[in-house]
């Protein structure tokens, strides 16, 4: 419904500010989007506001909306969705970590939260292993939650490594549990 009105630009610029999941300025998006520059920010960001999809909590900076996001195609977590994010789940389905192909570490992660400890504490060379084979992101994808393997894989692409790629992906699961967990709050 929503993909006939975003172009490759406003889909850029609306996947920005839902990654960075704070207001940006103009200039902000225009410096992190390769090719897009100030004007033509500008005349976008008009054009998502037209549309719903951005909004201006203050003068000078965009965020995403609700719509917005759903035009990104991420449909609304239920309750259930997000309990089962948080709760263990079965060894069979847990992420499993591997430092290399054959080379088991024997460290599991059961749910979200446990991922978000487990990130920490595995070899650095399984964090880039699985980075790289977009194991995170199919196991994310796997459990549900399409906005957090879509995070992975913006995390992926930014081409970062060892201590710098463990902490922006704690960071990231660390915000998702608790954007779900203020969620279920709010649902209950």
């Amino acid at each position: 419904m929503f993909s006939t009105q975003l172009n490759p630009p406003k889909r850029k610029i609306l996947e920005l500010l839902w990654k960075e999941s704070k207001p940006l300025k103009p200039k902000e998006i225009s410096n992190k989007i390769r090719g897009l520059n100030f004007p033509a920010t500008m005349m976008h960001l008009i054009g998502l506001k037209k549309m719903g999809f951005v909004e201006s909590p203050e003068k000078g900076l965009y965020k995403i909306t609700e719509l917005g996001e759903k035009a990104l195609g991420f449909k609304q977590l239920t309750k259930e969705t997000i309990i089962s994010l948080l709760t263990p789940t079965t060894i069979e389905k847990a992420f499993h970590f591997h430092a290399g192909p054959n080379n088991y570490l024997n460290v599991y992660a059961t749910n979200l939260k446990d991922f978000r400890e487990k990130i920490l504490q595995v070899d650095i060379r399984s964090v880039e292993f699985h980075t790289l084979r977009r194991d995170f992101e199919n196991w994310f994808r796997g459990l549900g939650d399409l906005e957090l393997a879509k995070k992975m894989e913006f995390i992926r692409e930014m081409g970062i490594a060892d201590e710098e790629l463990r902490r922006e992906i704690y960071k990231t699961v660390r915000k998702r549990c608790e954007e779900l967990e203020g969620l279920l709050t709010r649902l209950s």
